[in-house]
């Protein structure tokens, strides 16, 4: 699991206490921040025992995910920060926002197709080697469409939204999937930029022409 303080990889390791009338606790100190994790569940009466997929974090409240890059746009970083939010209440709707979100990065790299696997296809089928993502990219990108059966349903731009059947780790994926695309199409080239600029600054400071593209 991420620390949904830290946002590192830790391991689960949960104490969990009884408390009346059926509620239960589930605590862990993160290894790495050394702050405090708290989920609750209480048992039904339809219930035997407690459910893992049924608990609810108390604590922190908000998303596990560290902050969206500034380069990202404003409108898709903010269905990120939504998808995260709610995945932990309904991975379903989570796995829909997400969706959305990749359509938006994908429409803004120039792949203006109205069906998210179509777009999929063409970043995949991409011949230009400036505009082809790497090969690890690919595979994962590849793989959303495989989740929840997407490729059963046309996701166009009315229905991007359409809530699709997903399990939690696919969800999640989704969200680890566009932090990669964040980092290929706007943090990186932006760092390429900065490191540009501060080169032609030398250069020009030495009396030499600036580098070119």
């Amino acid at each position: 699991m991420k620390c949904p303080h830290c946002a590192v990889s830790i391991h689960e390791s949960w104490n969990v206490i009884q408390e009346p009338n059926g509620w239960f606790l589930r605590l862990m100190k993160c290894p790495e921040c050394k702050d405090d994790i708290v989920c609750v569940q209480r048992i039904t009466n339809e219930q035997r025992y407690l459910d893992d997929d049924l608990w609810i974090q108390a604590y922190p409240t908000g998303s596990s995910r560290g902050p969206v890059p500034p380069e990202v746009p404003h409108s898709i970083a903010a269905d990120y920060d939504e998808a995260a939010l709610v995945l932990r209440y309904s991975p379903k709707a989570s796995a829909a926002l997400s969706r959305r979100c990749v359509q938006a990065v994908l429409r803004e790299a120039g792949y203006t197709q109205r069906d998210l696997s179509v777009q999929i296809n063409a970043v995949l089928c991409e011949k230009d080697p400036i505009k082809a993502i790497p090969s690890g990219l690919r595979v994962t990108v590849d793989l959303i469409r495989n989740f929840g059966n997407f490729a059963a349903h046309v996701i166009n731009d009315q229905t991007t939204l359409q809530i699709i059947d997903v399990e939690d780790h696919e969800a999640e994926f989704c969200l680890d999937v566009l932090e990669s695309l964040f980092d290929h199409y706007y943090v990186k080239p932006a760092e390429a930029e900065r490191r540009k600029t501060e080169l032609d600054a030398k250069l020009k400071a030495a009396g030499k022409p600036a580098s070119k593209r």
